[in-house]
């Protein structure tokens, strides 16, 4: 197929100079197979050109929120261009699925069939009246990143990023712990009222979006709009409790081995990520150089390919990894349609935590290299439980080559006991968070009071019941407004869960037999969204499944690692 639709160069100036392609798409006759081949990589090189654009109005936004030309940019494209485009786009949704050449495709090719499902979910919730609810939407969460990339505290003569400030979370000297916690929840407890009115819009907005496109609430709507042929809603709330079953009770023989560990009679929040045996935090880079030249380390000895797509973002200038005042909050990995490159983006500040971030999003950013010789560019918008697989599946795989960060074994072990800890705390956390937001959209009307309140109830639920909050104010019942994708990307967090499990799975593989485990997550990678979750979880060795027994048996697997860890 010919790829020469888009100009090159091609920049989105306003809707004028790109309304005109979408026309041409729109009038087009097709009287063929091939024709209509063409129309779909045609429409594919539109959909690139405009993705790559929106990603970078977004990266350099979020790079920088204080530039009000970076925000003034990010907006135009969301209040002035998109609300234009969404209905052309429905129009090409429908010209594809109405075509008798789209029904050929759907019958010959499992990839089709899974991209014409897709759009045919899309033409049956598009609403044009829905069209600017979701451009206030996004205007809301680029707001709700300002507010979270601003915050900051004083400490030591320094103003600093509340990344920065939960280092000194890590430290030994426990009254210094206490005083910066107190810092950071009075900072946070600034913004309580604005983040609670800010959602408390967006919460009756997504409602009314789901209404108008004939669902009863925002969950079943998101589960059309996100494509989510492949399990219910039900699965998740199954995936939750078997979580709150399995998990939850080794969550909380960890708090109390830590409570023991420290020789505390209460344990309260600024005791929980400093190291229990009283060493000091780990420090295994300085800085963002040391960081990235140390993973590409990690990722080449892991495989050599796997180094060299890092490699080649670092050339290109495709990564912002240091935590900065006026940074947005979070990391992520942003894919560029058109270059076949992703950008990375993160706010290291030095810890452990940041390692794990940044080979999760190298991860992500090699599951982009290797769909890049993908024809269209649907068959590279993967389900997030596959794009998180990679991603969840690179921080378990590198940890056979963490000797990059550190020069001694204690602390290599330390820090591999710590990563398998994690999820220990991790998976019950994506499940209270997946059940909240279960609940507030199945209850739209609550007030900010009853979802504080459903809130500590899940709190309850999922947490190892060891951390004492009460003396401490609401810290506990305004502590799901650090969680961005409740406010951000709803319904985008139980995926975590389910690649978590993909992910130990894939690293049980590798540890029986390396090669054939490699071979296994890059073949999946490069199936992009040709196929359904399940194959692709099989492609990569491993099960899509979330029963009970299932994640006690990989729990089981995480414990004997970790007890083997801490007996060597």
């Amino acid at each position: 197929m010919q790829r020469t639709f888009i100009p090159d160069p091609f920049i989105v100036l306003s809707k004028d100079n790109v309304l005109p392609l979408y026309h041409e798409l729109l009038g087009r006759n097709i009287k063929s197979l091939t024709e209509f081949r063409q129309f779909l990589v045609d429409i594919s090189d539109l959909d690139s050109a405009l993705s790559e654009d929106m990603a970078w109005r977004y990266i350099k936004m979020t790079c920088d929120t204080q530039n009000k030309a970076h925000e003034s940019s990010y907006l135009n494209f969301i209040q002035e261009i998109q609300p234009h485009l969404s209905p052309l786009d429905d129009q090409l949704n429908r010209k594809i699925v109405e075509s008798p050449y789209g029904l050929v495709l759907k019958e010959s090719n499992q990839a089709d069939e899974i991209y014409l499902r897709g759009l045919q979910g899309s033409v049956e919730i598009f609403k044009e009246e829905n069209i600017p609810l979701q451009s206030e939407l996004q205007t809301w969460a680029q707001e709700y990143a300002a507010i979270q990339g601003n915050m900051s505290i004083e400490w030591e003569e320094k103003t600093i990023t509340l990344q920065q400030a939960n280092n000194i979370l890590m430290q030994t000297n426990r009254n210094k712990r206490k005083l910066v916690w107190q810092m950071i929840q009075n900072r946070r407890s600034q913004d309580t009222d604005k983040l609670n009115v800010l959602f408390n819009k967006m919460v009756l907005h997504r409602h009314q979006i789901a209404l108008n496109a004939g669902f009863s609430n925002f969950r079943d709507y998101m589960f059309k709009a996100m494509g989510r042929y492949d399990y219910t809603p039900e699965a998740c709330k199954a995936f939750n409790n078997s979580v709150k079953t399995a998990v939850v009770p080794m969550l909380k023989t960890l708090m109390q081995q830590r409570k023991a560990m420290m020789k505390l009679a209460v344990l309260k929040p600024w005791d929980t990520q400093v190291d229990p045996m009283g060493r000091p935090p780990l420090k295994p880079f300085e800085g963002g150089a040391e960081l990235l030249s140390k993973g590409i380390d990690c990722l080449d000895r892991v495989d050599p390919f796997f180094g060299e797509c890092i490699r080649s973002m670092q050339k290109h200038n495709l990564l912002d990894l240091d935590s900065r005042l006026g940074k947005a909050p979070g990391g992520y990995n942003y894919p560029l349609a058109k270059t076949n490159m992703p950008f990375i983006f993160m706010n290291a500040s030095g810890n452990l935590r940041d390692v794990e971030t940044l080979v999760h999003e190298a991860g992500h950013a090699i599951h982009s290299f290797q769909m890049a010789a993908l024809p269209l560019n649907t068959y590279k918008n993967t389900p997030s439980e596959v794009a998180e697989l990679a991603s969840m599946g690179m921080e378990l795989l590198t940890m056979s080559t963490w000797d990059a960060y550190f020069d001694n074994e204690p602390s290599l072990k330390r820090a591999k006991a710590e990563q398998l800890e994690g999820i220990l705390g991790t998976l019950p956390w994506i499940a209270q968070v997946d059940s909240f937001q279960h609940w507030i959209y199945e209850n739209p009307t609550h007030s900010p009071n009853e979802r504080n309140a459903k809130w500590l109830d899940l709190c309850a639920e999922f947490g190892s019941g060891e951390v004492d909050y009460s003396d401490l104010g609401d810290a506990l019942a305004n502590s799901w407004h650090k969680q961005l994708h409740i406010f951000e990307v709803p319904f985008y967090y139980i995926e975590y869960g389910f690649a978590q499990l993909g992910a130990i799975g894939v690293w049980r593989n590798f540890i029986t037999n390396r090669p054939s485990a490699l071979e296994d997550y890059k073949a999946f990678m490069k199936l992009g969204h040709t196929r359904s979750i399940p194959e692709i979880y099989a492609t990569a060795g491993v099960k899509f499944e979330f029963s009970e027994t299932y994640i006690r048996e990989l729990m089981d697997f995480v414990k004997a690692e970790l007890e083997s860890i801490h007996a060597a």
